[in-house]
């Protein structure tokens, strides 16, 4: 059973909550062992589910809403290079392959042997109560490089799995739902000027 499977299980039948945690992150236990679970759900009016799914499913499309990634390219029989921001205008290089898939509903990766960063992500699509659209529920496990202190650290420069989940799906709703994401770019221009 996969560290993702494992955190479903545990979380039992609990709904997303209006923090917009995910069963995975509302489990008891936030750690299995040396893993870290995090979780978010955001609810997307549009478009379809079909096509949330299709936009998330090529890897290569995630780092228009990812902040942390620099690039996803194909690495050869079914795997995915993930270029990720590490502190220190550094970058981590994880190798991941496709754990399980289910068209419309659930990708499931995790990192291949021999990657930097011990990982498994689960994005999940379902139709949300009232036909208000798709909720997207993202779960990511991983373990902590340099430990605690890795995670303190990152905590410290936003660069916190937790933190990047909530800002990733709330760069993923907008993108989907306006075909842009909002940034202070303009704002800060129109202050100087």
């Amino acid at each position: 059973m996969g560290l993702l499977a494992l955190a479903r299980s545990s979380a039992g039948k609990h709904t997303p909550t209006a923090t917009g945690n995910a069963p995975g992150r509302t489990a008891r236990r936030e750690r299995f062992g040396r893993y870290r679970v995090v979780g978010k759900t955001v609810t997307v009016s549009k478009p379809s589910r079909d096509e949330l799914f299709a936009f998330w499913r090529d890897f290569t499309n995630l780092p228009a809403f990812m902040e942390n990634l620099n690039a996803v390219r194909p690495a050869g029989q079914g795997r995915w290079e993930w270029e990720i921001v590490a502190p220190g205008e550094t970058s981590v290089k994880v190798v991941t392959e496709i754990a399980s898939e289910r068209a419309g509903e659930l990708i499931v990766w995790r990192s291949v042997e021999g990657s930097s960063i011990d990982t498994e992500g689960r994005v999940a699509f379902r139709d949300a109560p009232g036909g208000r659209g798709t909720q997207v529920e993202l779960v990511v496990a991983y373990v902590p490089p340099a430990g605690g202190a890795g995670v303190a650290i990152a905590k410290l420069l936003q660069r916190e799995p937790e933190q990047q989940a909530r800002r990733d799906l709330r760069r993923f709703k907008a993108l989907m739902e306006t075909g842009e994401i909002p940034t202070s770019d303009n704002r800060i221009e129109t202050e100087k000027a």
